[in-house]
């Protein structure tokens, strides 16, 4: 039978856990070749096994998206495995939570490189390629923070509304070229975002929060995901706001 991703190729940024890994199943699952990107090696390699034992195809890219050489490589590295790249899936990220006043300014330009300059990036690189081919889809992760500012946030909103705004912009620029963007926001999720935190108050904070409800699960945005990548052509699903029923805001 076939699949809905069938002949497609997709590249999935931080797809060493969380989000990534979930997203990489899934969209393997539907038949797309995958190549998953991330700096943790052993882990890449961990869930290209899991994918091949399934009878998918999938490659390994050691990657930074932080550093603009490494991201743009990454994008070829990818279109050349298998002579094109229908998806891309920009959702390597940082959740450096913590107070404005007397923050460690490496916490913010750390979430910027990755959060906004590194899907920029990839992006700037992968454009070309689809514009070549007649045709793409980008998905950009952002989050409920992309909506909602509030104290002790300040300069993760900021790195998501960027994201919000950058795809809008992008989504008018690349239309005629048959290039889908996407926009996914997710509320709490049970992944390693919290476990970066540097600031220890803002850390247990966080942990406690999500632990004071059922958050949701990797799998649960991958699903979101998937839904958006397989619309027919015509359709373009601009923004998913996807939060836990549980959460108030």
């Amino acid at each position: 039978m076939a699949r809905k991703l069938d002949g497609k190729v997709a590249l999935i940024t931080g797809a060493s856990s969380g989000i990534g890994a979930a997203t990489a199943l899934a969209l393997a699952a539907e038949g797309a070749h995958v190549a998953v990107a991330a700096r943790r090696s052993d882990r890449l390699e961990a869930l290209v096994r899991r994918i091949e034992k399934t009878g998918g195809q999938a490659m390994p890219i050691i990657a930074d998206v932080a550093d603009e050489a490494q991201a743009h490589d990454m994008v070829l590295t990818a279109n050349a495995r298998w002579g094109h790249l229908d998806i891309l899936v920009n959702n390597a990220g940082l959740m450096l939570l913590g107070p404005i006043d007397g923050a460690n300014t490496d916490d913010w330009r750390r979430m910027v490189n990755v959060n906004l300059l590194g899907l920029m990036y990839a992006t700037h690189a992968v454009l070309p390629l689809m514009k070549d081919q007649g045709g793409g889809h980008i998905v950009n992760i952002s989050s409920v923070a992309g909506r909602t500012a509030r104290a002790g946030s300040g300069v993760y909103n900021a790195t998501k509304w960027g994201v919000g705004a950058f795809s809008e912009a992008l989504r008018q620029e690349t239309f005629r070229d048959k290039i889908r963007v996407t926009v996914i926001e997710p509320g709490a999720v049970a992944t390693e975002l919290t476990e970066h935190i540097t600031n220890p108050a803002a850390k247990k904070q966080q942990e406690e929060w999500i632990r004071s409800l059922r958050p949701l699960q990797s799998e649960d945005i991958a699903a979101a995901i998937v839904f958006a990548v397989t619309r027919p052509l015509h359709v373009d699903i601009n923004e998913i706001l996807i939060r836990p029923t549980e959460q108030e805001r």
